[in-house]
């Protein structure tokens, strides 16, 4: 096993991003001056993103496996098409929002709300605007420490040049109106061509609705070894890829490759999931109450309060608890770097306090009555 990480007060403090610590940037892409796109607010939570101005702050520019970002916006105002290449997961946190796909955003159409989470197809053209009544925010994770940038409609490279902006090869936005240089021929990025566009793979609405998992579809259930444990009780229900639940029953709905895994995760009032550690880095999203994370054991313990809208990341091979500490249900997203089925390595402590109650991890890491296992592990627990 690695060498088990320990965490300063100053990096743990780091790794917590407050909503004040969300700096937006908002002319971050080259439609952002666009009329009906000009109020877009773009963040960048974990790594850069997709974001094509150097201007854009980034939270925690440390590689995870994937980036992590919100796009804000107002009543009214559209994020224009573009094509991906690796995933792009929006995790709907406020607003009403509609995603359109296809060549020319004609594809299909779905509405999104609060709690649902849309998993758009690599190599296919989207787009989403805020449709509601008041201000939007989504979470957005794109696989990938390099994500490639994104390749914006032909159209859309038009009307950004009467504002005065334009996109060079390596990606990158040019404002002419704030004084910078027009790029050259030979530096400007080329449009796609209309056989290209044409070329793109077709979504029909039942194929895209196998990609979202809307709040009402989430399948909550006791997922961990703990679960059951008085004064514990976290359920997971899983989204996209194989994430840490251990409940043998769960089956992600979106299954793709993707470069993470991403679960729903909630604690009752006065409940934890208890000590554990993973090999591989995981970000928690809070989206209701307020959990306390504490990573480290013994006297070298440091705690983060976690608040609705705020995210905590862990780095890989470090303890942590997660507790939650406030008034109602607390309802988070783990997102875990990589596609394989994450193995949490349990504290004894909790080992042996869910033998007591008849439970241990069988060998393909779920959670099992202990009186089926091999006497060797029964053995080890004293039964």
């Amino acid at each position: 096993m690695p060498d088990v990480v320990t965490l300063s007060p100053e990096d743990s403090r780091k790794r917590h991003v407050r909503r004040d610590d969300m700096v937006p940037e908002r002319v971050a892409f080259i439609d952002c001056k666009m009329p009906g796109s000009h109020l877009k607010e773009n963040y960048s939570l974990i790594g850069p993103g997709v974001t094509q101005s150097k201007e854009q702050k980034v939270c925690l520019s440390e590689p995870h496996g994937f980036s992590l970002g919100v796009a804000a916006m107002p009543a009214g105002i559209t994020n224009n098409l573009h094509v991906h290449y690796t995933a792009e997961v929006f995790m709907i946190y406020k607003g009403t929002w509609l995603f359109r796909w296809g060549a020319d955003g004609k594809d299909g159409e779905i509405i999104g709300n609060p709690g649902d989470i849309v998993s758009i197809p690599t190599w296919i053209f989207r787009g989403f605007s805020n449709v509601g009544d008041g201000d939007g925010w989504i979470f957005t994770a794109l696989g990938g420490d390099d994500t490639g940038g994104i390749l914006w409609h032909p159209r859309i490279l038009e009307v950004a040049a009467e504002h005065g902006l334009y996109l060079t090869r390596d990606n990158m936005m040019v404002d002419t109106q704030k004084g910078q240089p027009k790029p050259g021929p030979d530096e400007l990025l080329e449009p796609m061509t209309r056989e290209q566009i044409d070329s793109l793979p077709k979504y029909s609405i039942e194929d895209m609705r196998r990609n979202i998992v809307t709040k009402a579809e989430r399948n909550f259930a006791p997922a961990l070894l703990d679960s059951h444990l008085p004064g514990h009780g976290a359920e997971i229900a899983p989204v996209a890829g194989h994430g840490i639940s251990q409940n043998r029953d769960h089956v992600p709905p979106i299954t793709y490759p993707q470069g993470l895994s991403l679960e729903w995760g909630r604690i009752p009032q006065g409940g934890m999931i208890g000590r554990h550690l993973l090999h591989e880095k995981q970000v928690m999203i809070v989206f209701s109450g307020t959990v306390e994370v504490a990573q480290n054991e013994g006297a070298e313990t440091v705690t983060q309060t976690v608040a609705s809208q705020e995210l905590y990341s862990f780095p890989a091979d470090t303890w942590r608890e997660i507790r939650n500490v406030g008034t109602e249900l607390a309802e988070f997203v783990l997102i875990t770097a990589g596609d394989h089925k994450k193995r949490i390595v349990w504290s004894e402590e909790i080992q042996q306090a869910a033998a007591k109650a008849g439970y241990a991890i069988d060998h393909n890491g779920y959670v099992a009555p202990l009186d089926l296992l091999p006497y060797k592990v029964r053995n080890r627990f004293g039964h």
